[in-house]
């Protein structure tokens, strides 16, 4: 019995200032009302309202707060005592928000330019997030709900609860009343999934030193066994290594010259035989072109003899046949001239690939003989040694 009485209490309670809040709110909603502080102390309960225009509410010489004051006692308060605080950014106050959106649709603002203008208002002044929701008749008989969003929103959950500040309010018109709801993300809220990394010295720490990792080195581990040579015959095979080291390269050298002298001889051969090669295409070629050109020149001086003659007849049959000489003639230099071509360009290609054969083999014997040579000194050296 005692539990149930102290529930009841508690919902009488927030009861009693949920109409606190809304007697205020009708009676100073032009100050712009902003919201409601109770606190319970020894002398009775500390009520501040926060306020656009601090003015508005205590009246000339405390007129106006003072008949409020009296009227809270006809609430079930204990000692009720109000006080008047003046809100520093009203744009960032959800409920005198709200309470301006109601107020520009009832003075005939179309509800997109209020809403979107509502909206900018408060997110210039540094909101991390703001909902502005109009339910109603908007346009028409019809009931319709229009949304406007910027940032970031929480809907539900403790977080929601910390950081989201809402305000309500009602918009009278005459094809009905529209509800205007403002819901505002506070600047510098910090959500759960933020978080921020700090270095060693903000938090207090001292600087990381690299420390290079030092190899341990056992004492247990025996001494290496160093056999004793005399140094003179040390300093006999330093001396004999090196007049072999010496020799290899030469022989390296001596064999890449030879190789490099003989390909270049190669090309040169082959470069002159393609150059007489095309001069003798190009002279046979050259002989075939005047001896078509003098047939040519002997049939059309005949032809201008017997036309002088005065038989045309004979000078155009005469004609045809020079025609057809002419053409046989040329076209059996041009069978010539193209194959003497195909078989200058045989041979030339038949010797590039021998020359070419030739060169290569010698580059691999080459360097098979330095192969053979290095392979040599160096079983030379290793039986040594061993010796």
């Amino acid at each position: 019995m005692s539990h149930n009485s102290t529930i009841r209490k508690f919902i009488d309670r927030n009861v009693e200032r949920h109409l606190v809040r809304e007697f205020l709110l009708s009676k100073t909603e032009r100050a712009g009302f902003g919201g409601l502080d109770f606190q319970r102390t020894p002398e009775g309960t500390k009520v501040t309202l926060s306020a656009e225009r601090v003015g508005m509410v205590i009246g000339r010489k405390g007129k106006i707060i003072n008949e409020l004051q009296r009227r809270l006692q006809d609430f079930n308060i204990t000692n009720p005592r109000l006080e008047v605080a003046e809100i520093e950014t009203p744009e960032l106050n959800a409920q005198v928000m709200a309470s301006k959106l109601a107020s520009a649709l009832e003075r005939g603002w179309y509800f997109r330019r209020a809403g979107h203008s509502t909206l900018l208002n408060i997110m210039d002044k540094g909101a991390k997030g703001c909902l502005v929701v109009l339910s109603g008749k908007l346009t028409g008989s019809r009931n319709r709900t229009q949304k406007f969003q910027a940032g970031h929103i929480k809907y539900c959950g403790d977080t929601a609860i910390q950081f989201m500040d809402i305000g309500k309010s009602v918009c009278v018109k005459k094809l009905g009343t529209i509800g205007c709801t403002v819901a505002i993300m506070r600047p510098g809220s910090k959500l759960p999934h933020e978080i921020e990394i700090k270095s060693r010295h903000e938090v207090g720490l001292s600087p990381l030193v690299d420390v290079l990792p030092t190899k341990e080195v056992s004492e247990d581990l025996p001494e290496p066994i160093v056999e004793e040579v005399p140094e003179g015959e040390i300093l006999e095979e330093t001396i004999e290594e090196e007049p072999e080291a010496e020799g290899v390269v030469e022989v390296v050298v001596e064999s890449v010259k030879d190789t490099a002298g003989e390909v270049v001889e190669g090309i040169v051969d082959v470069a002159g035989e393609v150059v007489e090669a095309v001069k003798e295409t190009g002279g046979a070629a050259i002989d075939a072109a005047k001896d078509v050109v003098g047939e040519v020149v002997e049939a059309a001086s005949e032809i201008v003899e017997e036309l002088a003659e005065g038989d045309v007849i004979d000078a155009a049959a005469e004609v045809v046949e020079g025609v057809v000489e002419v053409t046989e003639a040329a076209v059996e230099g041009a069978i010539d001239t193209a194959k003497e071509v195909v078989e200058g360009v045989v041979e030339v290609a038949t010797e590039v690939v021998d020359s070419a054969k030739d060169i290569s083999s010698e580059v691999v014997e080459g360097v098979k003989d330095v192969v053979e040579e290095i392979l040599g000194d160096d079983s030379e050296s290793e039986e040594e040694a061993t010796e």
